[in-house]
């Protein structure tokens, strides 16, 4: 009766705290788009509602060929239906998240038991990455729902009943190939043919129900075929890469994840560490990232004799990937969470798993000292940066976090489950900081958004627009209210009628003005690359040196 007390205690905690994760997983659905990557998404989805066309993707003003349609397809109809802004650009990449965290709670259900299941969900969506990633939205959170899902539905597919629940994995996975190409295939085939390789499920793995599969994934994903034919291969008079007659559909089968693989196609990355997913699991998938790490261990250790007996699905799906994006030479830290279903079950099973007091008790040493750290940067952080105007809200909301981190150490009984809901409520208040505090802030020194916020508030007369086209400054076509007018440097035919307002990096300007296009300045903005940050930005009293600056300049 008392374990089944405490069991039912567990799991009270465990719904509380997967919904306050998930409350502040959405807590940065008003933080302004970080570009380049993600103010340029938006940007394209923006331009399909604009121009009423969601077949071509235009980047401005010219045809842009490197990612598939599906996020942008999704954004388009979430500005259809709430207008274009920065939360209805986030919200289904952010949704698409909340669909993987359901589909990792039904795969580890059914692979283990509820309680494994509610600890994936909690460790999934308290992973620092991925809570990073659902405010600074891009491709990767429409992955990490569509590739679990897929996994679910495919293992449902090794049943005798198998046709619907194929027919949803390959939907599923069909849509996480018009996210990112073919390579989104990869964890999926990782894990049903890991486990069936390990099991030695032979007449499975080579099944006639997988030729069927792979017909309706292609059948699936015709509208992106046919959007790329339209686009490019009908066209190949157009002019992309600097070049004519480019195939969109041999981009999309070859050169955008093979050419990235083997480091030849048009979009190149020069080297790749073999190791980097390796120490940036480290910080990614914080705080639950020893566990994960040594929990794959045992695993291993436990099953390798007697491989059978165990389900590989996540080890599989997991381990592939993370070999294949190891050897790659285009390599980012996001890339990485599109897997962290996987690591979310293992994890929950190594812990659910654990016994004895000492290793529970070297367990809860590590994680405090890995909870200890993550406050103290988060300390050492406020300290440097000194963010100004934090709002009343954001005050109390931090406040409560704190809260929770004191509840989760006073209120909850000592057990062996204790240290991971601390360490649940410090990634949460962490997260926290950084939607409400940290982020706000940072975008202020984003120039070309903190230009489009003023053009729409200074711009009564309506006067064009134009941007000077010179590095990646997405985010006033993004959020600026009126349509801009792109120019080239070397291009003045495509200017407008004088007067106007022209838009550019300062160094730019100077160039221009220095050519004889000279005019008045309405206002300078702080610029800053805040994707790429370093210490002596972070650091308030050396920050001002760091910084370039943009300008607003009135052309009469």
């Amino acid at each position: 009766m008392i374990e089944e007390s405490q069991t039912a205690l567990s799991y009270k905690w465990l719904y509380t705290f997967i919904g306050l994760a998930v409350l502040v997983n959405f807590s940065g659905l008003w933080v302004t788009v970080i570009g380049p990557d993600g103010a340029l998404y938006a940007t394209i989805a923006k331009n399909m509602v604009v121009n009423n066309n969601f077949s071509d993707l235009y980047v401005e003003g010219k045809d842009w060929l490197d990612k598939p349609h599906f996020p942008f397809w999704l954004a388009a109809v979430s500005f259809k239906i709430f207008g274009i802004s920065t939360w209805a650009y986030k919200l289904p990449g952010v949704l698409m998240v909340m669909v993987g965290a359901v589909y990792t709670y039904l795969f580890a259900k059914s692979l283990y038991n509820k309680e494994i299941a509610l600890w994936a969900v909690l460790i999934l969506l308290t992973a620092q990455h991925l809570m990073l990633s659902n405010m600074d939205v891009r491709a990767e959170p429409y992955l990490t729902g569509l590739i679990i899902a897929s996994v679910y539905h495919f293992y449902k597919a090794l049943g005798h009943k198998w046709f619907w629940s194929l027919v949803f994995g390959c939907f599923f996975a069909a849509c996480a190939v018009m996210t990112k190409g073919i390579f989104a295939l990869i964890p999926v085939f990782g894990a049903i043919a890991g486990h069936l390789l390990f099991t030695k499920q032979w007449s499975l793995l080579f099944n006639l129900r997988w030729l069927t599969a792979f017909v309706m994934v292609i059948l699936f994903t015709v509208p992106e075929l046919w959007s790329l034919y339209q686009q490019f291969d009908a066209q190949p008079e157009k002019v992309v890469f600097g070049r004519t007659g480019v195939s969109g559909l041999q981009f999309f089968f070859w050169d955008s994840q093979f050419g990235r693989f083997f480091n030849t196609g048009p979009i190149k990355k020069s080297s790749g560490d073999p190791f980097f997913f390796l120490h940036t699991t480290l910080w990614a998938f914080l705080p639950w990232c020893i566990l994960f790490y040594v929990g794959v261990v045992q695993f291993v250790r436990r099953n390798f004799r007697q491989p059978k007996a165990a389900h590989w699905y996540n080890l599989g799906g997991a381990a592939l990937t993370f070999v294949i994006f190891s050897a790659s030479k285009f390599q980012l830290p996001h890339y990485i969470t599109i897997i962290f279903p996987f690591f979310a079950i293992l994890t929950a099973q190594y812990i659910y798993s654990l016994q004895g007091v000492k290793k529970l008790r070297v367990i809860n040493r590590v994680q405090l000292l890995i909870i200890c750290l993550m406050m103290l940067i988060v300390g050492v952080l406020n300290f440097f940066f000194k963010p100004t105007d934090v709002s009343m809200i954001s005050a109390i909301l931090l406040s409560l976090a704190i809260v929770l981190i004191l509840i989760s150490t006073l209120a909850i009984q000592p057990g062996k489950y204790k240290v991971y809901f601390q360490s649940a409520a410090v990634a949460l208040f962490v997260n926290l900081y950084f939607n409400l505090v940290y982020y706000p802030q940072l975008t202020t020194y984003q120039a070309d958004s903190e230009a489009a916020f003023y053009l729409n508030k200074h711009n009564p007369d309506k006067l064009p627009i134009v941007k000077v086209i010179n590095g990646y400054s997405y985010a006033i076509d993004f959020y600026s209210k009126e349509p801009l007018v792109y120019y080239r440097i070397g291009q003045e035919n495509t200017l407008p009628p004088r007067p106007f307002l022209l838009f550019g990096e300062s160094e730019a300007i100077g160039q221009l003005a220095a050519d004889g296009l000279q005019g008045e300045v309405v206002e300078t903005f702080k610029r800053y690359s805040i994707t790429r940050i370093k210490g002596a930005f972070l650091n308030q009293k050396t920050r001002e040196q760091t910084l370039g600056s943009s300008q607003l300049i009135l052309i009469k």
